[in-house]
């Protein structure tokens, strides 16, 4: 039985923790009578114990995981001042259309309100409520007082930004500060690691969390979450079937018909692998294929598989929305602006652990001062999410390093317009 279980990946394993969770507090809700053991026994205690160590886990990755990532990403990317042209390019559009992302979700979050109906409030403690500031503290606490304390703290802004800073100086300073880059890539290779470990205890997290939910609200939380997946599904395919489009037809007036037509395959692949790293081989040949040179794809897709993080933001935005409504809290219009920069940031670095998207989530949710309990509920469907969102993720690493290589003029409109056939040195696979 262990062996079987040992076999079944880690995101089918949470599903069916969503799932059992699901059905234990669906039976508890209509059919278990005893208040013992159904409140005192499993809701308040096996169920409230379970659930809460695995968001205390998740609490605990989040600062250092995000410290140290978002400073060996930045240390590294920002080498690609050496490129010239192509490195700003390429970054300025791929943190834009991050943002143009994260924008979409929360509209669509606004619009359909996926969270309302839930009413999570009375379930379990929310965080702060204070969610709105003025623009003016909003930008005056980006900067940390007390760099330290912030990381004490968990101020999620101010540790972006200190990251940010300590990344680029190392950057600039190059092998004059090579020990302490080596300290900061072996500790966020630690990170990593840790964050591997605290995700095998996802199942037994997401079925308790599940079922202590579904315990307490019955069948009144099964419509919230598919309003969620709607919403999530409609973010993806706004940001993949238009802001992509319009972006390729506005810089480049190339047909954005040609291009789906010949890279179908590569988002199935990624559908199917839910991975942009194992994308990346057949993503350079598909885009060599279509006239884009070498020098150009080797530099922006590897790049663009670790910071180009575009469906995972439209997840983010959603769920703070989710989030938001389902405790009943009312974010401003500063808090908003501030789940899109945060997302952004998080976007940085954090690619490479399965469902780490739902780590740095946790930061989002805390920059505005929201109860990460909700997280556990989105981890459970968040697997089959997950390879939407990674063909969305290749799809706009694809366009933007076509824009990226038609301003640099370092692509073949006539191999791309199928006038002519790619170079043989181009097309490798």
């Amino acid at each position: 039985m262990l062996s079987r279980l040992k076999g079944i990946s880690l995101g089918n394993q949470i599903l069916i923790g969503m799932v059992l969770g699901m059905i234990v507090g669906l039976i508890l809700n209509f059919y278990v009578t005893d208040t013992f053991i159904k409140d005192i026994v499993l809701m308040n205690n096996v169920f409230y114990l379970g659930g809460n160590l695995f968001i205390k886990l998740m609490k605990m990755l989040v600062v250092p995981l995000v410290f140290f990532s978002i400073v060996v990403g930045v240390a590294s990317i920002s080498d690609v001042r050496t490129i010239g042209s192509i490195g700003g390019t390429t970054i300025l559009i791929y943190l834009i259309t991050t943002a143009i992302a994260v924008t979409i979700a929360l509209e669509i979050g606004i619009i359909i309100q996926p969270g309302v109906g839930l009413n999570m409030g009375g379930i379990t403690e929310t965080a702060n409520l204070t969610v709105n500031q003025t623009m003016t503290d909003t930008i005056l606490n980006i900067i940390p007082d007390n760099p330290f304390s912030s990381l004490a703290n968990g101020d999620m802004l101010p540790v972006i930004i200190f990251g940010l800073l300590i990344g680029i100086i190392l950057a600039k300073l190059k092998e004059k500060a090579e020990t302490f880059n080596k300290i900061f890539t072996e500790g966020n290779r630690i990170m990593m690691e840790m964050t591997s470990i605290v995700m095998k205890f996802a199942p037994i997290g997401v079925f308790c969390l599940m079922a202590k939910t579904f315990g307490s609200l019955g069948f009144d939380g099964i419509i919230p979450l598919t309003k969620y997946i709607i919403c999530v599904l409609i973010g993806l395919a706004i940001q993949a079937f238009i802001v992509y489009p319009s972006l390729l037809v506005i810089f480049t007036r190339l047909n954005p018909i040609k291009f789906f037509k010949r890279f179908i395959s590569v988002m199935f692949f990624a559908f199917s692998s839910s991975t942009s790293n194992a994308t990346i081989p057949l993503n350079l040949d598909k885009l060599s294929e279509m006239g884009v040179s070498r020098d150009v794809s080797s530099f922006t897709i590897p790049l663009g598989a670790t910071i180009n993080m575009d469906g995972t933001a439209i997840m983010q935005g959603v769920a703070v929305m989710f989030a938001a409504q389902a405790y009943g809290i009312d974010l401003g219009t500063s808090a908003l602006l501030t789940v899109i920069f945060t997302a952004v940031m998080a976007s940085v670095g954090t690619a490479g652990v399965p469902s780490v998207g739902l780590v740095t989530l946790t930061m989002v949710f805390n920059s505005v001062g929201l109860p990460v309990q909700a997280i556990g509920i989105i981890f459970g469907i968040d697997h089959v999410l997950d390879m939407v969102r990674t063909a969305v993720n290749v799809t706009g690493d694809a366009i933007c390093t076509i824009i990226v290589s038609f301003r640099n003029k370092a692509m073949d409109l006539d191999v791309f317009n199928g006038k002519k056939p790619p170079k043989e040195e181009e097309h490798i696979m």
